[in-house]
């Protein structure tokens, strides 16, 4: 059962809650005219087709049809429950609401939900576990030191809850033994190794500092070990393995942190390694994110298209660190994301960098003056070339014109083409020349993909069109939301529910219960009330129909009569089916009944 909130209070932190405000926390919303418009968080897309909608305070998806107020969005986007959205939200809006820890026959979540839940509750006591054990234990000075030494403030180490992991192999094993948990279950998720012999288990992690790694919502799915002092045969840092709650291609650390920072600021700091992001925060600089051991993935740019159009890289100053951001800027230029990358002398990393020339020269010299990708890629297309042979400069010279031919406007390409006849002591006019050329090229190639396209069989999908009778149950539907008299109406008739498809009557009934506990329409509490997703999808679609005020009642008459009429044609082809299989069966007497009933419903049909 859903906690009870006091309805007042309900009401009080949803009205205090903008619905912009909130989604713009966690995706980057556009304004067009009245509305908002953003990449909907809830399905994959290259358009944005999600809007938000000041005046109603709700947001609708017309490519998958997600829609709700701030409250089931915050339900959906975080997967928790009402008690603990309104929670959320109402700790934002400064309303404290109590919310009750659920008992386990309480929980509405599939098994799956249900085990990944389980995963998580162990990686949050494993990481209070390893923090106590960094801060309140003996075992743990030695860690602690090491921290204090490298500039880790007491404040980062308790925001960032590190912690250390004991060199027994079985400390975090008992203590999720003695709380109960399946450690075969455990040992999935990455925590625990299981021994094959005996299916025993024992701890991963052992005399490391640990560094959580937690998800968008803050819960913890992994962990990052660094060993304290330098060894030949173990790596300096060991991740947690891919698991079910943790996938390092889709995965940001300190995304959960950042958020907030990256709305406001407009743009992102990606970094190579959550250390380099501990060495920013500690700078001065909040916006900064990394990936988990891995290079940008498709994955984390459309998480980074939800929040920001621009993106400073920040990647390591050696060779492989160049290449990395190359890599990733192509990523995101492709993406239509702005890409600029700060680059670091010396083949230093972001925290080498801080240690020996301090945060502010991070900050003011590094962070605040970046590099346009393509300035970048000519900095990087110029390593290693010696101009005093001609192949380097003509090599130098196609790699930035590639470039030029899909990611500039006429005036950079002024811009740039004046700048590598300066660099190379080749004429404008023959640079020039080469970039006409590249891009007649393409159109050529271009062209002969559009032909052999013309040829090739392209399934094209369409928004399913609406016919008369969606329409009309739509339409119905919506006078119930905004006016308890309508289903009151509809309950003194004779029909069970007014309604053709299933989905439209099982909102109905709940509709019905809704209006029981409350004596006034109010559609944006009754969508919060519907566990159902698709059911909270027809309810929002329908609420947002267009009524007319001044013939509301006309229209719900005409709605129940087209409605009625459909119903009976239905049942009329029903039985005629019925009875042309009676006929095939030789059941002559079930046919001739059929078809009497038939006869009687046409008459009825035919004088409505």
């Amino acid at each position: 059962m859903t906690q009870k909130i006091d309805e007042q209070k309900i009401e009080e932190i949803r009205s205090s809650s903008d619905i912009v405000d909130v989604i713009s926390d966690y995706m980057h919303l556009t304004k067009r005219g009245r509305n908002w418009f953003g990449l909907c968080p809830f399905h994959h897309e290259q358009s944005p087709s999600f809007s938000v909608s000041t005046d109603k305070q709700i947001f609708h998806c017309f490519g998958c049809g997600a829609g709700g107020n701030v409250i089931t969005f915050v339900m959906d986007i975080e997967q928790i429950a009402f008690p603990d959205a309104v929670a959320k939200l109402g700790d934002r809006v400064g309303v404290q609401v109590e919310v009750a820890p659920k008992r386990e026959d309480e929980e509405v979540q599939s098994p799956e939900g249900q085990r990944h839940r389980r995963m998580k509750e162990a990686h949050q006591i494993a990481a209070e576990y390893y923090h106590h054990m960094l801060l309140h234990t003996e075992d743990g000075e030695e860690a602690l030191q090491y921290l204090e030494d490298r500039g880790f403030s007491q404040t980062l180490i308790e925001d960032y809850q590190i912690g250390y992991a004991l060199p027994t192999w079985d400390g975090l094993t008992n203590l999720l033994t003695a709380r109960g948990f399946d450690l075969a279950e455990v040992a999935e998720s990455g925590l625990l190794i299981q021994r094959e012999q005996d299916g025993s288990c024992f701890d991963r992690f052992r005399g490391r500092i640990m560094f959580p790694i937690r998800d968008e919502s803050g819960k913890t799915i992994a962990f990052s070990g660094r060993i304290i002092e330098a060894s030949t045969s173990e790596a300096k840092y060991m991740n947690s393995p891919e698991s079910p709650i943790f996938h390092k291609s889709q995965v940001f650390f300190n995304l959960d942190k950042a958020r907030a920072s990256i709305r406001k600021q407009h743009k992102a700091i990606i970094m190579e390694g959550f250390i380099d992001v501990l060495a920013a925060v500690r700078a001065g600089i909040p916006n900064v994110i990394a990936t988990m051991g891995t290079a940008l993935t498709p994955q984390h740019v459309t998480k980074l298209k939800r929040l920001v159009e621009q993106v400073i890289i920040c990647y390591d100053g050696d060779g492989a660190g160049w290449e990395a951001a190359k890599r990733a800027g192509e990523l995101l230029q492709q993406s239509r994301i702005k890409a600029e990358v700060a680059v670091l002398p010396e083949k230093l990393d972001p925290d080498d960098y801080v240690k020996q020339h301090g945060a502010t020269s991070f900050k003011e010299d590094i962070i605040d003056k970046p590099h346009t990708y393509i300035a970048f890629v000519k900095m990087h297309a110029r390593r290693g070339k010696n101009f005093q042979f001609d192949n380097d400069k003509m090599q130098y010279v196609q790699e930035v014109v590639d470039l030029l031919v899909h990611n500039t406007s006429p005036l950079e390409r002024d811009l740039y083409i004046r700048q590598l006849a300066d660099e190379t002591n080749l004429s404008e006019e023959a640079i020039l020349a080469t970039l006409r050329q590249k891009e007649s090229d393409e159109a050529q190639r271009s062209k002969r993909q559009q032909q052999k396209e013309q040829f090739t069989p392209v399934v094209v999908t369409h928004q399913v069109k609406l016919n008369a009778t969606d329409r009309a149950e739509r339409r119905l539907l919506s006078h119930m939301l905004h006016n308890v008299s309508v289903v009151d109406r509809v309950q003194r008739s004779t029909i069970q529910s007014p309604f053709i498809h299933d989905v439209f009557t099982a909102v109905y009934i709940r509709l019905i219960g809704f209006y029981e506990q409350h004596d006034r329409a109010d559609y944006q509490r009754f969508i919060e009330q519907l566990e159902d997703i698709e059911l909270r999808k027809i309810a929002l679609e329908s609420a947002i129909v267009e009524r007319d005020p001044d013939h509301g009642e006309q229209e719900v008459t005409d709605c129940l009569h087209y409605l009625n009429k459909e119903r009976l044609r239905q049942e009329i082809e029903q039985k005629q089916q019925l009875a042309i299989e009676a006929e095939k069966m030789n059941d002559i007497m079930k046919a001739v009944t059929l078809a009497e009933e038939v006869r009687k419903l046409r008459i009825t049909y035919t004088s409505m």
